[in-house]
């Protein structure tokens, strides 16, 4: 089947990244290995999305040398915090992540802010890829570099502008939202 694909490139200089929306993309390691620097690869995902595209967003690096890692954490606005920032950091240290590693944000607006947050901040800034889930973060969040977590006093009052490597909008993925999203 051939895939159906659209890219467009975010103009920022030196720190230019594209943006591939289609179908089927999830399974398309050409899109995502060109755009992982080092060896070392940190998927932070939530326990709606895992179940889902995990296992098919890990079989993109089968067959390579990286190590890769994942961290899945609670779904929900609430869930956008330092507490969680603290898990992802500590996955990555357990693992020995050094400054070349790569995180890759696989979920909705949540996850895309905060491992974002995460990649501007772990050992001064990392690179990361976005793979929005929803409609929303595939529009949105995914793109522009915002990146940041919520306080108790504020959303989103804690933040970073980090730019992403890639950004892959897979579209099939949006077929696993119900009807109002």
């Amino acid at each position: 089947m051939k895939t159906l694909m659209k890219t467009l490139t975010v103009d920022l200089g030196e720190r230019s990244y594209p943006i591939f929306i289609g179908q089927g993309l999830l399974t398309k390691a050409e899109l995502v290995r060109p755009y992982v620097k080092g060896s070392q690869v940190m998927i932070v995902t939530n326990e709606t999305v895992a179940p889902l595209y995990l296992d098919t967003v890990k079989a993109l690096f089968h067959g390579t040398d990286l190590q890769v890692e994942s961290v899945v954490l609670p779904d929900g606005e609430q869930y956008k915090s330092l507490e969680m920032v603290d898990r992802v950091y500590d996955a990555m240290l357990a693992a020995r992540f050094d400054r070349k590693s790569t995180l890759i944000a696989l979920g909705g607006g949540v996850i895309g802010d905060l491992t974002g947050f995460v990649a501007a901040t772990y050992q001064r800034g990392v690179n990361f890829i976005q793979i929005p889930t929803t409609l929303l973060s595939q529009v949105d969040s995914s793109v522009g570099g915002k990146t940041g977590v919520n306080h108790p006093r504020g959303k989103n009052m804690i933040g970073a502008f980090h730019q992403p490597q890639a950004v892959i909008a897979d579209t099939d993925t949006l077929n696993t939202l119900d009807d109002r999203q």
